[in-house]
Order: structure tokens, then sequence, then C-alpha cells
């Protein structure tokens, strides 16, 4: 059942930080039970979000109810006592905490919606999040931040379109709590206690998505970027096997359903900035066009880095790092991976059942 809509007088004990498309689909959300705390980075846009009721830049035609306070002041924060969720771009999201840190209160729980590697320490979302706050001199414990990733493309959510995502904690409570907050009928939520995994996923699976987007930019058809996904998802389970995290996160929502929404929808940055590369335009032209930030333009670099730590081969990534930065053709990308020489599908088991201590036969 749908909640009643919140008073707006009443105290938040929400907040979200980060007032782009999917930190407004959160608030919308969390606005259908009780009031929420949206904290934009801009006194300008927080000012006209607050004024015009919509966030027409990053999720137009979309209208905010009075439970969502909009504001750019990060001490609206400090009465939030219950949950603060981080909802900016990777490249900004270290000094996003260092900004707002000292006001989060020790009581509450911190979600982070984030999807990236940091790259200069390949640092995980809810890692940045620990070291960030701990140079701000206001340490978050690690137990309490919790990662939530999934299929979630933020305006259908915002159009209360069903969804499902995963809460990934290594503290099973936490991840109830949240669940108990943030899910709804059309927003299913399920947990994990698999951190490294989820947020893996959800790094990894932009950059398949740009390569996707690519392929359907040049006609490769519906079987070739289904091969294409297939082996995506491949080269991600990879890399997070040799990292440690359990390689059935991959074959769940935070893995294949998200390459399915990301690779498969054209309401994806990521896809479109594939697109565009397809057409023979260059990422820094791309870039300022885009309708919000393309992730995975900002995560490949780092995916190769660990991947490179672990002596794990990713391909696809590899070649959506020379369409992005080297000048390679998209063309001659694609048709380099098609050139590669064939393997056994599933060379890299004997490594996961070798880490696990079981036998193959």
């Amino acid at each position: 059942m749908t909640p009643d809509p919140a008073p707006a007088d009443e105290a938040a004990r929400v907040a979200i930080v980060g007032a782009g498309a999917w930190g407004t689909t959160l608030a919308l959300i969390v606005a259908r039970a009780e009031p929420v705390v949206l904290l934009s980075h801009s006194a300008e846009a927080a000012a006209r979000i607050a004024e015009t009721r919509q966030n027409e830049r990053r999720l137009p035609g979309i209208e905010l109810p009075p439970a969502i306070r909009v504001t750019a002041d990060p001490g609206a924060i400090a009465d939030v006592t219950d949950l603060v969720i981080f909802a900016v771009p990777s490249a900004h999201l270290r000094a996003t905490v260092e900004r707002v840190a000292a006001a989060i209160p020790p009581s509450a729980d911190v979600l982070s919606v984030v999807k990236g590697l940091e790259n200069e320490t390949l640092l995980r979302m809810t890692e940045v999040i620990a070291d960030a706050s701990t140079a701000a001199g206001a340490p978050i414990d690690p137990a309490r931040i919790a990662a939530l990733s999934g299929p979630n493309l933020a305006q259908e959510i915002a159009r209360g379109l069903p969804a499902s995502a995963v809460i990934a904690s290594s503290d099973p409570a936490l991840g109830d709590r949240i669940v108990a907050r943030l899910s709804r009928r059309e927003f299913r939520l399920y947990t994990n206690p698999d951190v490294l995994g989820v947020e893996l996923c959800g790094a990894l699976k932009n950059i398949i998505a740009i390569a996707a987007g690519a392929a359907d930019g040049l006609g490769f058809g519906d079987n070739g970027k289904a091969g294409l996904m297939t082996r995506g998802l491949a080269e991600m389970t990879r890399l997070g096997i040799a990292a440690g995290a359990n390689p059935l996160t991959f074959a769940g929502l935070a893995g294949i359903g998200d390459v399915i929404a990301t690779c498969g929808s054209r309401l994806s940055r990521n896809h479109r900035l594939g697109e565009e590369l397809a057409r023979g335009r260059s990422w820094q032209d791309i870039e300022a066009s885009l309708p919000g930030v393309a992730e995975g333009a900002y995560t490949v670099d780092a995916a190769l880095a660990l991947a490179g730590r672990h002596g794990v081969e990713m391909p696809i990534a590899q070649e959506v790092h020379n369409a992005l930065f080297e000048g390679k053709s998209v063309q001659r990308c694609l048709v380099d991976l098609l050139s590669r020489e064939s393997k056994d599908e599933l060379a890299d088991f004997q490594r996961w059942v070798q880490r696990l201590g079981v036998s193959a036969d």
C-alpha cells in the first residue's frame, strides 16, 4: 500500500545530499511517507527548485511535493537523525563528504547510491565516504555505511514505474533499517552482505553500457549487442572474483539486472555516450552536452587500474578507454573486439572454485 503523503511541517529524519536526477527521485520516494531534506551543492539551484517545485534541469516534468525541503545549507542535515543518503557524481563525492561530514549526526545511518571508483585511490564509494569523513575530522564508521545499486533509471522511478534495487551492508540490521525506510510497492528492495560485489557491479556496468550504446549506434543488431553485454558481464565478474566478491552478486539485480537496464535503455547517459561516440564525436564534445554525468567515462581508467592490480583482463573496458581517450574510432574498437582469439567461456571458473576451496567435479 502506498503511504499517505507526508506532512510538510513535520521534522525531517532523512536527508539526501545531491539534487541530481537520482537524488531528486529518491527524495520523491521518501516524501511519499515522510519529510525529507534535499541538499543541493548550489544555492542558486536550490532556490530555483524550491520556487518552481521542479528540477527541470535533471528531472523535467516532475512536480516536487511540499514534503521535500530543498536547500544548499549543510547545516540543514544536522537534525536529521535517521538516514543520510549521498547521491552526487563519483568525481565530487570526496569533496562533498568533506564539506558535510561534520553536520551528520552520529545516530544517522549513511547510504551511498553513487556508482563509480575513485581514480586516484581506486576506492569504492562507501570507502571514499569513510576516508573523506575521517580526513574532515568527523569520521563515519564503515559499519554505518551501506550501498544501493541496481537497475534504477531515475526518470522511470520518478514517474512511479516499478523498479528493484539491492541494499548492501556488512551489518544486516543496517540493511534491514534502510529497506524498511525506502522500500515501496513500486520500489522493491533486497539486501546483500556483499558490499564489494554490489559496488563493483554498479561501477563496472556503466563501462559496458558505453560499449553497448556504441554497438547500437553502429547498427550491430540485437545478437551483437547481446554478445557484447554477456562478455561484458563476464569481465565484470572476473574482476569481482579476483577482488574477493561473491560471483552470485553479478547474477543479481546489481549485476545482470543493471547491465540489462543500462545497456538497453536510451534513458541511460552511458548508453547515449556510446551512441554519440559511434557518430564520430569526441568525448570532449559530448561531455558538455549530456543531461547529467556518464559515470562510465570517469570510472573506466580506475577499473583498468584495479584490473591490473588483480591480474585480470578487461578487453571491453580497454576499448572503451581507447575510444574515449586515445582517439581510436569506435568502429576499430569493436572490430578489434570481434577479432580476438576464441577462448573457453568458463575459463575463470576454476579460479573461483579454487578460491572457495570446493571441487569443480
